[in-house]
C-alpha cells in the first residue's frame, strides 16, 4: 500500500527549476500577468527614451539654428521669411503664427504664448506614458509579490509543510515580480527627469526669444498705423482757402 501510495506522488512529481527565465515562464496565475505586463513596460520605457531623445536633439537643433539667423533679422519681413524657411524649428512655428495676425504688441505677446504652449505640448508628447511607468510600476510589482507570498503560505498549507521545494517557486515569483517592477520604474524615473530638463530648456530658451520676435512682428503693425497720422497731416499742412469779404 505504501508503494502504491508513493507511486502516484513520483508520477506527478515536477522537477523544479529556479533558475530566473523557468520562474517567469511558468509563473502562476496573476503572477504571470504581472511579470509580463512589467516586462512590457520595462521595454516600453526604453522606446520611448530612445525617440524622445532624437526629437528633443532634432527640435534643439533646429530651434539653435533658426535663432542664430533670427537674430541678424531686423524687420519683420526678414524675420517672417526665416520662419519659412525653417519651417521645422519650434522658434519658426511661433513666428509664422505672429505673420497671421496684425496688432499691437499685447495681442501679438498673447499668441505666441499660446503657439509657445503648443510646442510644449508636442515637446512633451510622450512624457506622461513615461511618468506613468515610473510610478506605477513598484506597486504593480508589489501586487505580484504579494501574491506569491499568498501563493507560499497556500503550498504549505496544502502540503502541511514549510520545506524549501513547497516555499521555494511562489517565493521566487514574488521577487521576481518585484526586481522587474523596479527595473521597469528606475531606469522610467532618469529618463524622465533627464527629458524633461531637456524639455524645460528648450521651452526656456523659446519663450526668451519670442519676446524680441513679437517686437519685431509689431513693428509692421505700428508702421501700419503710424501712417494714418502722416497721412492726416499732409492734409492738414494743405492752405485753407480764404473767403473773400464782401
Amino acid at each position: 500500500m505504501a508503494f502504491l501510495q508513493s507511486a502516484p506522488e513520483a508520477a506527478t512529481a515536477v522537477p523544479i527549476k529556479l533558475d530566473p527565465v523557468s520562474l517567469v515562464l511558468h509563473a502562476s496565475g496573476p503572477v504571470f500577468v504581472v511579470v509580463w505586463s512589467l516586462v512590457l513596460a520595462a521595454v516600453l520605457v526604453w522606446v520611448i527614451a530612445v525617440l524622445k531623445i532624437l526629437q528633443l536633439s532634432r527640435l534643439s537643433s533646429l530651434e539653435a539654428r533658426f535663432e542664430q539667423e533670427s537674430a541678424q533679422a531686423h524687420s519683420s519681413e526678414q524675420l517672417f521669411a526665416l520662419a519659412q524657411r525653417h519651417a521645422d524649428a519650434p522658434g519658426a512655428r511661433v513666428v509664422l503664427e505672429l505673420s497671421r495676425r496684425v496688432g499691437g504688441s499685447r495681442l501679438l505677446d498673447s499668441i505666441a504664448k499660446r503657439a509657445i504652449v503648443t510646442e510644449s505640448q508636442r515637446a512633451s508628447a510622450l512624457m506622461p506614458t513615461l511618468s506613468s511607468i515610473a510610478a506605477a510600476s513598484p506597486f504593480i510589482g508589489l501586487f505580484g509579490t504579494v501574491y506569491g507570498i499568498m501563493d507560499a503560505f497556500l503550498r504549505i498549507g496544502q502540503q502541511k509543510s514549510a520545506s524549501l521545494p513547497v516555499v521555494a517557486p511562489a517565493i521566487g515569483e514574488a521577487l521576481i515580480a518585484t526586481a522587474i517592477g523596479l527595473f521597469a520604474a528606475i531606469p522610467a524615473v532618469i529618463a524622465y527627469n533627464a527629458l524633461n530638463k531637456r524639455i524645460d530648456d528648450l521651452l526656456a530658451a523659446l519663450e526668451a526669444a519670442s519676446e524680441g520676435w513679437v517686437e519685431i512682428a509689431s513693428l509692421s503693425a505700428r508702421g501700419t498705423q503710424d501712417t494714418i497720422p502722416l497721412a492726416l497731416q499732409r492734409t492738414s499742412d494743405r492752405p485753407t482757402p480764404v473767403m473773400p469779404r464782401s
